[in-house]
């Protein structure tokens, strides 16, 4: 059972909470969180803590004071333990492999002692112990989880032959006075990521077989195989490239240095099974691109593994898509694979899994390969990471071309850690660009003097293309302000659109040539929002720059709506709902230890999720439920609405969908949330560059569909805190 052991990433966030790119910090890899709020240990008096939190929607620092045990609650609240014990099919293979390797330590006559690295609940090491196995020596380093695994082995009856060790598997010892007595002769792990090695299971497993396993122990899993498959897709290759657009009767061309930069080497781990295979075109056949025996030592070294195939198709070799499998046997007939569900026969029967998806890697540069042409894929991997890069069988290369080809890709452009993966996809989005577009044409002057409040947008581009006075951009960064200089300077409009590194509260008339603003602009779109509901950021800004709007100033978007509608989900139910027993082990001390964390206020808060990823049916109608008028200032005092929405359709009603529409002008409206009508079957489509919020009910309500049940909402907006606090209840007739 994988935890935090080797790898405290699955509980600082995990794959719903952050899709960010990783960052090396010893053994453990972790995701770097675009939460907006962090914590500070500054004055610890009696098991408190303040906590420094940067507000997202007011962009204050709030300092707050929590228990001394925070940090763990939010990580674990946020973990993904409840969906990997969910997950049927990996469970199942774990314990058949588990079973086989047992029974030929045995078939040696050989005293069978296991070793369980990222133990977790201790669920692998239970099953090791009903296969056969004499001692279990398992290893979790996350405090918390440990004694929560302490409690679960001694409730089902294994505490005498398990061994907890609340170690880091590096730190653990072996001999008369050490953690283990003796070497174990089956290494059991589940160390693995999307990536595969991403938690560190690579330098977990060269230890391992250097200092806690015996010579030819076995292994379960026993082997990994990555696999890769080379695609064109005008869809995902948007999520990495910025795509030109018309505006103004010309064409906006992206700079060069982006279209030239290898971009973020971090891996897009995604849920492919919701990637039609209609939006990418195969160029070559799934390729076996490497594998790792688990039962041998393992190298956590640099390595480089290729490919050749033939090119099925002519096109733009633009992105590899990868997963991989586990071969819990020597003899591969007990097989976990991660592949999507358009990869079976039968894709509905495709197992869900969240803690484990696909990854979606871009090449360096696109390239255009034609039909029957020999190409060369090439992959490349240190201890925590990897990258994919292409070439044709026929091309020369001289050793420094291969150096550089075998380099982990960066960024150099800088919009490639401005702009992330789902922000890149917004930008060329033309539907999205082509609303923003006919918004500013209606409102625009040719004496307009525009100001746009955004992270990195390109509206003040577009305004100054569609022909405004003057038009000044507020950035945040540095980088910001820089990327937007290239597309100005790649455009011929360098000074074309003045940009200001500062706030909008230091923001004085000398800074804008004392002119007066006529329009104020925003998408909105803020790097530091999580939840729909930190866009009102802009609200904020808007009232801090009051002082320099003109009296019949527009504001774009002049107002936005927080809408709900109540949902059964296909399958992300799981991430919240109790386990109880697990493969006939009784594990409900986990249950309770997540639990508890989920008392904490915050962790009863909605969440933030790409809902394009997970299918969901409404069982309500989609409610507009709070509106937010931008062309006043914030208010003084809390805006409250209550009110019921009915249940309509049959279903289990596991929580509540929330997300924002920012009304652009009177009659144009952009979405960060439902793209289209609810169908008669409740069936909903997401947009895919926004996260909506989701409101997970503790246990799901069985819905009639025949309107008496409903469910009823309160909600509060704290203008002194720029949050939204949140009840839904469900009311039966």
């Amino acid at each position: 059972m994988t935890s935090v052991s080797n790898s405290l990433n699955k509980l600082c966030a995990s794959p719903r909470w952050a899709r960010g790119p990783r960052h090396n910090t010893g053994h453990v890899t972790q995701r770097v969180c675009d939460v907006a709020s962090w914590s500070v240990r500054a004055v610890a008096a009696k098991m408190k803590t303040f906590c420094g939190r940067a507000n997202p929607t007011t962009g204050a620092l709030d300092w707050v004071e929590e228990s001394e045990e925070y940090d763990y609650h939010q990580e674990i609240a946020r973990s993904c333990y409840a969906d990997m014990l969910h997950d049927h099919d990996r469970n199942e293979k774990y314990y058949l492999g588990i079973r086989a390797a047992v029974a030929r330590v045995k078939a040696r006559g050989e005293k069978v002692i296991i070793l369980d690295i990222g133990t977790g609940t201790g669920l692998l090491s239970m099953m090791a112990l009903t296969a056969g196995a004499d001692f279990c020596y398992a290893v979790e380093v996350f405090k918390p989880m440990a004694e929560a695994a302490q409690c679960i082995v001694e409730k089902n009856g294994f505490s005498d032959r398990i061994k907890i060790i609340n170690k880091h598997s590096t730190d653990v010892t072996v001999g008369p006075d050490g953690d283990m007595q003796m070497k174990a002769n089956i290494l059991i792990t589940e160390l693995f990521d999307t990536e595969l090695i991403g938690e560190g299971a690579l330098p977990s497993y060269e230890h391992a077989h250097q200092n806690l396993v015996q010579e030819g122990c076995e292994a379960v899993p026993h082997r990994a195989t990555v696999y890769a498959q080379l695609v064109e897709s005008e869809l995902l290759w948007s999520w990495a490239q910025l795509q030109p657009v018309e505006v103004g009767g010309a064409r906006l061309v992206p700079p060069p240095a982006v279209g030239h930069c290898a971009g973020a080497h971090s891996v897009c781990d995604i849920q492919l099974s919701q990637v039609s295979p209609k939006s990418f075109t195969p160029l070559g056949p799934l390729c076996a691109m490497f594998s790792v025996d688990f039962s041998r030592p393992v190298s956590s070294a640099f390595q480089s593994h290729s490919s050749q195939f033939v090119a099925q198709s002519s096109g733009q070799a633009q992105v590899v898509l990868s997963w991989w499998d586990l071969d819990m046997d020597p003899s591969g007939s007990i097989v976990c694979t991660m592949a999507p569900s358009w990869k079976y026969p039968q894709p509905k029967m495709a197992p869900w899994r969240d803690h484990w998806m696909q990854s979606v890697y871009f090449l360096p540069v696109e390239r255009g390969v034609t039909e029957g042409e020999e190409l060369n894929l090439t992959v490349c991997h240190d201890d925590y990471s990897l990258w994919y890069s292409l070439q044709s069988r026929s091309q020369q290369t001289t050793d420094s071309q291969t150096e550089a080809l075998h380099s982990r890709p960066c960024c150099t452009c800088q919009a490639h850690l401005l702009w992330t993966r789902p922000r890149f996809g917004e930008l060329n989005d033309r539907l999205r660009t082509e609303s923003y577009l006919s918004a500013l044409r209606s409102v625009l002057r040719e004496d307009s003097v525009c100001l746009s409040v955004s992270d990195g947008s390109l509206l003040p581009v577009f305004a100054h293309r569609l022909g405004a006075k003057k038009v000044f951009s507020l950035e945040n960064s540095r980088m910001s302000k820089q990327v937007i200089e290239q597309v100005l300077e790649a455009n011929l409009i360098r000074g074309g659109v003045e940009l200001l590194e500062m706030r909008p509260d230091q923001l004085t008339r000398n800074d804008i040539g004392g002119e007066q603003i006529s329009v104020l602009m925003g998408e909105p779109y803020f790097s530091t929002s999580l939840l729909p509901w930190h866009s009102l950021f802009f609200w904020y800004c808007r009232t801090a720059l009051a002082g320099l709007l003109q009296p019949n100033a527009t504001i774009l978007p002049c107002s936005a709506t927080l809408h709900m509608v109540a949902v059964e989900f296909e399958d992300l139910w799981r991430i919240r709902a109790p386990c109880g027993t697990c493969e006939g082990f009784d594990v409900t001390p986990m249950d309770e230890m997540v639990q508890q964390s989920l008392d904490f206020h915050e962790s009863r808060e909605a969440e933030p999720h790409p809902l394009w990823e997970y299918p969901c049916r409404a069982l309500t109608q989609s409610t507009a439920t709070m509106t937010f008028d931008f062309t006043q200032c914030v208010p003084q005092q809390p805006i409250s609405r209550k009110g019921s929405v009915p249940l309509i359709r049959v279903g289990r009603c596991h929580g509540v969908a929330l997300w924002m529409e920012y009304h652009l002008t009177h009659d144009i409206t952009s979405s960060a949330g439902l793209i289209g009508p609810i169908s008669e079957q409740g069936d909903c489509e997401w947009v895919r560059h926004r996260k909506q919020g989701v409101y997970f009910f503790r246990s799901p309500w069985e819905s009639s569909g025949d309107g008496r049940a409903a469910v009823s909402y309160s909600f509060t907006f704290e203008p002194s805190l720029g949050d939204i606090k949140m009840d839904f209840s469900i009311e039966s007739g």
